[in-house]
């Protein structure tokens, strides 16, 4: 008897709705309280905001090299065409947040806690999210290369029509993870953490030399 294909769990993504905003003009400061206010084309390069929080905010176009928002919180915002190299982010929270078109490199999101987080388009470079928990993420027509996911949990992830070259899931831990629309899938180390992930077909057979490799199996002709 035919068994019934088991379903993936359906993500559920960010509805962001912005109330009117106030420009922003200033800078950040430790602990800072930001609310109902657009940060737009904004030099953020270097400044500290560790532990701020930021709620119905938009940052737009800002550069955020070496920005420090260890700790910090981010709700119900959108984060637009930001960019930077080494922004820190450790340990922060992002729950119910759209990121568009970031262009970011080595940008630090370990042990941070995403719910509800839309990544769409961009390229980020050597994204560090180990031991972070990603509960209803979507990551959507983006460059992921490098991507460091060691000891994360993933439950209710879905990569969708992006890239993901190098990838590191040593050690992570998933459930309803779909990979299946992945254009370009290549898992650099933990291929044995795919348990909880869903790929295609065709990735299975991308793969196989791969896990072959982690089994200990030797391909000949």
């Amino acid at each position: 008897m035919a068994t019934a294909k088991k379903k993936v769990a359906v993500v559920r993504r960010p509805e962001v709705r912005l109330p009117p905003l106030e420009a922003y003009e200033g800078g950040l400061d430790p602990d800072g309280d930001y609310d109902g206010l657009e940060f737009s084309g904004l030099d953020l390069a270097g400044q500290d905001g560790g532990g701020a929080r930021f709620l119905d905010c938009a940052l737009r176009d800002c550069a955020m090299d070496e920005t420090r928002l260890a700790s910090a919180r981010v709700l119900d915002s959108v984060l637009s065409g930001i960019r930077g190299v080494g922004t820190d982010l450790a340990g922060a929270s992002l729950r119910d947040v759209e990121i568009v078109d970031a262009r970011l490199g080595g940008t630090q999101l370990h042990g941070a806690v995403f719910e509800r987080v839309l990544v769409r388009g961009g390229k980020i470079d050597y994204l560090n999210l180990r031991t972070a928990k990603l509960k209803d993420v979507v990551f959507e027509g983006c460059v992921l290369s490098e991507p460091d996911f060691g000891s994360a949990v993933l439950e209710r992830v879905e990569f969708r029509d992006c890239v993901l070259k190098g990838a590191d899931f040593s050690g992570a831990r998933m459930k309803d993870v779909d990979l299946r629309t992945v254009e370009r899938l290549e898992i650099a180390r933990g291929v044995d953490a795919l348990a909880g992930a869903v790929i295609s077909t065709g990735q299975l057979l991308d793969l196989a030399p791969v896990f072959a490799a982690q089994l200990g199996v030797r391909v000949e002709d």
